[in-house]
């Protein structure tokens, strides 16, 4: 595969933080010149520092910057871009924005607008996929109303989760075990999901108690070319929120892995899927695999994949997208050792996890072999109040899983952020708790014990 690409000569970066730093370092290894879109609050930036050019699109509050689609578009139009990268979040899974995007004249970095559309809806989407072979975890389709979902649920069987048709990341997610409480937080649900993501749509599923998140990473060019990438677990959370991955995962075999990713890249090439994407899995404690969801953008924990693979997912997806050839096959993508990503957010675990805000003082990033940190932070950078709380992203690899782990705890005792509270420590309490270090934790590890007293815990001695 050649390293520069031809088709494009500069791009927009429409995001922010570690992911628009990642997404112009992609394009500097593509030849391609990077322009980054930055709103009021992101002005000091360090990806609209180092961008080959920075345009401010707007005021703090995303409605009015990274998600208006007519600020983006006009800023690539002034800039001279051919093509715009949405990241995550924000627009990069809204179809209408993508066939904005192509109308004028520009290439969207993710699939296209009618495949966006297809895989658009998560109970559709649960639908299409377990008509090409995949199971899934019972459900509704979309709720009109109280009635209809008080209705389905007594069909499914209490516990379930209540879910957002058009998001993820834990907003408008409500598990819920009984009608009283269906009843009360159906509305709730509705307004975060219309907050969110703009569309109120929810859908019912099965809630598996002591379940593992699982997802497998796919690749597909525009000719129907697609390889999987493996598996990663995400069953660290807080809230149905990710904040510790790893791959591969210590709850499958290496048979149940390899039958897994083959079903689920076999599955979207057969719907019609295009560019890099990601199948989301339950796994019941008998190792049975339930498909969840689809996310059609890059992952925040894709560095996990990279290093054990060797391959550039985001300038996989920049290629693909550029109409170019996926350029390997499934026999080029090795599975090689062991990675952990720890999400290093701006929040304090020991009050639940509250977001913070402030000036980083002092910081130093850790470094050495196999550890890699994707950040925007620096000293002196203001955290704004006004998105996600995520400073970067430390990834440790090693052969072994012990060996990550080994690494994951010299990394985070060199990682330094002082002025902004983070969940550092909550990271090195994982790392020292039998259910971690045994591989046999779930989901709800940190939400059934609460995060203070997990803490607690992880400092008594013995």
């Amino acid at each position: 595969m050649t390293t520069e690409l031809k088709t494009l000569n500069t791009l927009l970066v429409a995001n922010r933080g570690e992911i628009a730093l990642r997404i112009l370092r992609a394009c500097r290894t593509l030849g391609i010149e990077a322009v980054v879109a930055y709103s009021e609050a992101d002005r000091e930036s360090l990806p609209a520092m180092l961008a080959d050019e920075a345009i401010c699109i707007g005021p703090a509050d995303a409605r009015r910057s990274y998600l208006s689609a007519p600020a983006i578009i006009s800023a690539a139009l002034v800039t001279g871009c051919d093509a715009i990268h949405p990241g995550y979040g924000f627009l990069s899974e809204d179809d209408a924005f993508a066939d904005a995007v192509r109308a004028h004249g520009l290439t969207f970095i993710g699939p296209p607008a009618d495949v966006l559309d297809k895989f658009a809806s998560k109970a559709e989407v649960r639908r299409l996929l377990a008509e090409h072979g995949l199971p899934t975890v019972p459900g509704s389709g979309l709720l009109a109303d109280e009635e209809q979902a008080l209705a389905e649920a007594a069909l499914i069987g209490y516990p379930v989760l209540l879910k957002p048709s058009a998001g993820g990341g834990g907003k408008g997610m409500r598990m819920v075990r009984s009608p009283r409480e269906l009843a009360a937080v159906l509305p709730i649900c509705r307004s975060e999901a219309r907050a969110a993501f703009g569309d109120d749509s929810l859908y019912l599923e099965k809630w598996l108690e002591d379940n593992r998140h699982v997802e497998v990473q796919v690749a597909v060019d525009k000719y129907g070319h697609g390889v999987h990438l493996w598996e990663r677990d995400c069953s660290i959370q807080r809230r149905h929120q990710k904040i510790l991955e790893e791959s591969p995962s210590p709850a499958m075999s290496a048979a149940g892995r390899k039958e897994l990713a083959e079903r689920a890249i076999k599955a979207v090439v057969a719907a019609g899927y295009e560019n890099v994407g990601t199948l989301e899995f339950l796994v019941d404690g008998e190792g049975n695999a339930y498909f969840i969801e689809i996310n059609c953008r890059i992952q925040v924990e894709h560095p996990i994949t990279e290093m054990l693979t060797g391959i550039d997912l985001v300038a996989t997806q920049i290629r693909i997208a550029a109409g170019e050839p996926l350029g390997f096959t499934q026999e080029d993508v090795p599975q090689r050792g062991h990675a952990i990503e720890f999400r290093i957010n701006a929040e304090d675990p020991a009050h639940d996890f509250r977001p913070g805000a402030g000036t980083i003082e002092r910081f130093n990033a850790p470094g050495g072999p196999g550890v890699r940190f994707d950040s925007h932070a620096y000293v002196g950078y203001d955290v704004p109040p006004y998105y996600d709380s995520l400073l970067g992203k430390l990834i440790v690899w090693a052969p072994t899983r012990e060996g990550a782990i080994a690494r994951g705890h010299a990394a985070l005792s060199e990682l330094l952020v002082e002025g902004v509270t983070t969940n550092i420590a909550i990271h090195r309490a994982l790392l020292r708790s039998e259910p971690f270090l045994s591989g046999k934790f779930t989901t709800n590890l940190l939400d059934r014990i609460g995060s203070a007293a997990f803490l607690a815990a992880a400092e008594r001695p013995g």
